[in-house]
C-alpha cells in the first residue's frame, strides 16, 4: 500500500512540474510573439519627419561664380645678374629697401675691364697711324704713276694696303667699343622701380656672369594667375571681375581679367588666366607669394537649386534623398554652379523637378524604400484671457 502511494505521488508531481514548464514555455512563446509584433508595426510604421527636415527644389537665378586661388605676383620684376665677373662691391641694398629705374645698386670691380679699354683704345690707335702710313702711300704712288715713274701694278698694291689698314683700325675701333660695353656692365643698375625682395650676393663676393645679385618687384601692380577648367574657361572673358580674399587681409579685394592664355597647359589640360589686383583699395598690404582665393563672376542662369549638404556624395555619383509617395528614393543629380543663398549655399542641380521634396543634410541617410511623413508643426496655443 505504501508503495503504490510513492509512485501515486511521484506521477502527481511530475504532472505538475510539466503543466508549469509547458506554462512557462506558452507564455515565453507569447511574449516573443508580442515583441515580434512590435517590432513590425514599428517597421511598418513611417518615419516622421519635422518641416525643417525637408527642403524643396526651387528655381532661382544664382551668380555663375568660378572658384579661383593661387599666389599674388609683381606684373614687373627684375632679377639683376653680373654681366661680367668679377669682385662685387658696394652692395648696401636689402630686402625692403627701395629702389628707383636706373639708380645704381652695386658695381664690379673695373680695374680689368679699364685696363682691356686701354690696351683696346691703344690698338685702334695704333691701326690708326697705319692707315696713315698706308694712305701717304697711295697718295704717292698715285702722283708716280700720273707723271709716268712707276708702273700701275704698285699704285694697286698699295691701294690694297690702304683698305687692309682701314680694315685693321675699324675691327681695333670695334674692340675697343667691346671693352668700353663690359666697362659699362661693371655698374649695375636696376632697370625698374620697386622694392629688393631678395638679395643673393654679400659685397666682396667674386661672382660670376649672369649671377643674380638682388631682385626687385613693383607692387604698384599684382596679379593672380588662375587655372581655370576647360568648362569654366569657356565662360571666362577678358574684363570679367572677381572678388578675392587674400591671406591676413579681412576686407576683400577686387580684381579684373586682363588676359586669358590662348592655350591649355600639357600637364592638366588647364588654362591660365591673369586677373590683375586692385592694389588701391588694399593699400600696402599686398606682397608678392600671399595666397588668395575667391570667385570670377563670370554671369548668371535660371536653374533648379538646392542646399549644398543636401546632395550626398558616398556613392560614385552624387544623389539626393528624395520623397516620392511617401517613400526615400535615391535620385542622382549632375551639380553645377554654386551661389549663396543667405547663410547658406546653394548648389544648380539636374535631375530633379521643381518642389520635389528632398531631405537636409542633417537627417543623415535613410535606405530606399523607409516610408516617411512629414509632420506639420504644432499651432501656438491660443492666449487665455486675462481674469
Amino acid at each position: 500500500m505504501k508503495r503504490w502511494t510513492y509512485w501515486a505521488v511521484a506521477a502527481v508531481i511530475v504532472v505538475l512540474a510539466g503543466a508549469g514548464l509547458w506554462k512557462q514555455q506558452a507564455a515565453r512563446q507569447a511574449q516573443q510573439k508580442a515583441v515580434a509584433a512590435a517590432a513590425l508595426e514599428r517597421a511598418q510604421a513611417p518615419l516622421e519627419l519635422v518641416a525643417t527636415d525637408v527642403v524643396s527644389v526651387r528655381g532661382q537665378r544664382i551668380a555663375l561664380d568660378v572658384p579661383v586661388s593661387g599666389s599674388l605676383r609683381a606684373v614687373d620684376s627684375a632679377m639683376l645678374k653680373a654681366r661680367v665677373a668679377g669682385e662685387l662691391q658696394g652692395l648696401v641694398l636689402r630686402e625692403g629697401d627701395t629702389v628707383r629705374a636706373g639708380d645704381i645698386v652695386a658695381r664690379i670691380d673695373p680695374t680689368e675691364s679699364q685696363a682691356r679699354l686701354r690696351q683696346a683704345q691703344q690698338q685702334a690707335d695704333a691701326a690708326r697711324a697705319q692707315v696713315d702710313i698706308n694712305l701717304r702711300q697711295f697718295n704717292n704712288n698715285k702722283a708716280l704713276v700720273e707723271q709716268g715713274f712707276i708702273s700701275p701694278t704698285a699704285l694697286v698694291t698699295s691701294q690694297a694696303s690702304l683698305e687692309s689698314a682701314q680694315s685693321n683700325h675699324q675691327a681695333a675701333l670695334a674692340a675697343a667699343d667691346v671693352a668700353r660695353k663690359s666697362l659699362q656692365d661693371t655698374v649695375i643698375r636696376s632697370p625698374i622701380s620697386g622694392v629688393v625682395s631678395q638679395r643673393l650676393a654679400q659685397p666682396g663676393e667674386r661672382v660670376a656672369v649672369d649671377a643674380r645679385v638682388i631682385e626687385v618687384v613693383d607692387l604698384s601692380r599684382m596679379e593672380l594667375e588662375a587655372l581655370l577648367s576647360p568648362a569654366d574657361s569657356v565662360r571666362a572673358q577678358v574684363g570679367q571681375t572677381a572678388t578675392l580674399t587674400v591671406e591676413g587681409l579681412s576686407a576683400p579685394v577686387k580684381a579684373t581679367v586682363a588676359r586669358i592664355s590662348p592655350s591649355a597647359q600639357a600637364a592638366n589640360r588647364s588654362v591660365p588666366a591673369y586677373l590683375r589686383v586692385q592694389t588701391v583699395a588694399a593699400g600696402s598690404a599686398l606682397r608678392q607669394g600671399l595666397f588668395v582665393q575667391g570667385l570670377l563672376h563670370t554671369g548668371s542662369a535660371d536653374a533648379l537649386v538646392v542646399p549644398l549638404n543636401a546632395v550626398r556624395t558616398d556613392k560614385p555619383a552624387p544623389y539626393v534623398q528624395a520623397i516620392r509617395q511617401g517613400q526615400i528614393v535615391h535620385v542622382p543629380v549632375r551639380t553645377g554652379a554654386r551661389s549663396q543663398w543667405g547663410d547658406d549655399t546653394v548648389v544648380a542641380v539636374e535631375g530633379l523637378e521643381r518642389d520635389q521634396q528632398v531631405l537636409a543634410g542633417h537627417v543623415g541617410l535613410l535606405r530606399e524604400g523607409t516610408a516617411v511623413t512629414v509632420v506639420a508643426p504644432a499651432a501656438p496655443a491660443a492666449p487665455q484671457p486675462a481674469r
